[in-house]
């Protein structure tokens, strides 16, 4: 890799849900301690840093995005000493370490909030969004929470109704406050002097809104919801115009960014929900003052096909400008990507392969979610075991973020070697035969097949940092060359069942090898068996 090419820009990003990772002391939640033990194994894959979800004081009503202390780490997860391990052990291994920051929200519990709520005119009164009801004691506009129903909850004590965009546990800050600003790039300044290599900003586009309060309109009949939430979710009825994504965000942005300039080696990551998330993403990661990098959800929803992920593609090339993506399939809050994408009679050794190989040959950054290396599909989990409130308010159209929450399977056995207690949530017995010991074990398996991907991945110039030119014309192959000043590739990817031939799109001087795919040529012909790529130099 070039010298002059900072670490984040094309590198991968291994995601770890810390409660579902590996539990250290049989309490059937994962820690920090759990982590540690295992980040040799992450270390093996060839990734170039972990993020780590959130693991700091809360309540856990929204499992720790809820946080009542920024500078704290919960009992459930360990203890500060715990941290600063798991960052010796990462760095000694290479790995740079990548934190959580829910910055736009706390949780109810947090002492800011106490103190806000208590009067309207505390220090900390204008801390969080309040707002006077209508003269019917109504809220104040039509604004939707996330999480099913009305934005605004009413608070006795002020006689006032709070901002809450999530649940109702977590009442927004109100970042036209310039003490709130500065108190959250403190609680931000205290993490990186802790040695953390950057942050994943949960909600960036969340921080401001309109002061007007005015409402939000509807979407207009035949027009494209946003991928914010589900389809179900009355949430989508409305275009986020004056509750998110305000013009006030950009200062913001400035301000956290001139902060990590001061930590040489330091990245931002942001997640963008937002009706126009292309838009977001260019305008929040131009130049060199804001977001390094960001992700949305359009790889995120359900829609797949070989068009539809062309488009994006193509649509993010044209439109990013000098802004960076950092391209995720599956996380914490989605389906996971094996399933949410399978059509049906997928080959559930193959396809998750081919998958990662999409992933991995994008122009951009990359985030894995833990388990995607092993293939695994959403997990089924009973009604009555539901810890997700999202999805116990929306069941059972809609099923919650538990699937893909659950423990990841170490070892063949009913805990999957995750815990010595009651696993927080139900180890899926389907799970089972993707167990890494078995995997490790096995030459062929999809875990070995990722690894040596991402080995490979990581010495082509042209997949870790070149341009990209998407092809036309290619039926349901998905073609693209990537080029460096040293490398020219071409990329050909089959994610269907079918075999797919073409003609050869572009001139090749070379085949590649040591990526374990088997896409071929016959004459001029390329041939992509079923979830088969092919790479070659142009």
């Amino acid at each position: 890799m070039s010298q002059s090419q900072p670490w984040w820009k094309g590198g991968i990003i291994y995601q770890i849900y810390p409660r579902s990772f590996m539990d250290s002391n049989g309490d059937g939640i994962g820690d920090l301690k759990g982590a540690t033990e295992k980040l040799p194994y992450v270390a093996s894959l060839g990734v170039d840093a972990i993020w780590l979800s959130p693991f700091f004081t809360s309540p856990m009503k929204d499992f720790g995005y809820d946080v009542s202390d920024y500078r704290g780490v919960d009992p459930l997860f360990g203890t500060m000493a715990d941290f600063r391990a798991l960052v010796s052990e990462a760095h000694r291994l290479n790995l740079k370490v990548i934190i959580d920051q829910v910055i736009s929200h706390t949780s109810d519990a947090h002492p800011w909030f106490e103190e806000s709520r208590r009067s309207r005119d505390n220090p900390k009164a204008d801390w969080f969004v309040w707002a006077d009801p209508k003269p019917d004691g109504t809220p104040p506009n039509n604004w939707l929470s996330i999480f099913g129903g009305s934005a605004w909850a009413w608070d006795t004590r002020r006689g006032q109704y709070y901002l809450h965009n999530f649940l109702a546990s977590q009442p927004d800050l109100n970042f036209h406050n310039p003490e709130v600003r500065q108190a959250q790039l403190d609680n931000m300044r205290f993490w990186l002097d802790l040695g953390a290599d950057g942050f994943r900003l949960d909600t960036v586009n969340f921080y401001f809104h309109n002061q007007s309060l005015a409402d939000n309109p509807a979407v207009p009949a035949g027009e494209n919801k946003t991928f914010v939430a589900q389809g179900m979710n009355p949430y989508t009825y409305q275009r986020h115009v004056n509750d998110l994504s305000q013009p006030e965000n950009i200062g913001f942005l400035n301000d956290l960014r001139a902060l990590m300039d001061e930590y040489p080696e330091t990245t931002l990551v942001g997640e963008i929900g937002d009706d126009k998330p292309l838009e977001r993403m260019a305008e929040y990661t131009a130049g060199n003052d804001r977001l390094h990098m960001a992700y949305s959800f359009d790889l995120l929803s359900d829609r797949h096909g070989p068009e539809y992920v062309r488009d994006v593609v193509r649509r993010y090339q044209e439109g990013l400008g000098d802004g960076w993506p950092c391209w995720a399939l599956s996380n914490h809050d989605v389906v996971r990507v094996v399933s949410r994408w399978a059509d049906g009679g997928e080959d559930l050794r193959l396809y998750p392969r081919v998958l990662m190989a999409l992933l991995l040959s994008l122009r951009g950054s990359v985030s894995m979610y833990q388990g995607e290396e092993l293939g695994l599909p959403e997990a089924s989990v009973p009604y009555e075991e539901l810890q997700d409130p999202y999805g116990i308010s929306f069941w059972p159209e809609f099923r919650g973020r538990d699937g893909c929450r659950t423990p990841i399977v170490w070892e063949p056995v009913p805990k999957g070697g995750f815990t010595s207690g009651k696993p927080w949530l139900p180890v899926d017995r389907d799970h089972l035969e993707f167990a890494v010991s078995q995997q490790e074990a096995d030459p062929g398996s999809t875990l070995n097949a990722v690894r040596k991907l991402i080995h490979w991945r990581q010495q082509q110039p042209a997949l870790v940092r070149g341009d990209m030119r998407v092809l036309d014309n290619t039926g349901d192959a998905l073609c693209w060359i990537r080029e460096a000043s040293e490398q020219s590739l071409l990329v050909a990817l089959n994610l269907t069942g079918e075999e797919l031939r073409l003609a050869l799109p572009c001139t090749i001087s070379g085949l590649l090898e040591g990526h374990g795919f088997h896409g071929y040529l016959d004459g001029n012909e390329l041939v992509l068996p079923p979830y088969q790529a092919f790479f070659a130099e142009t």
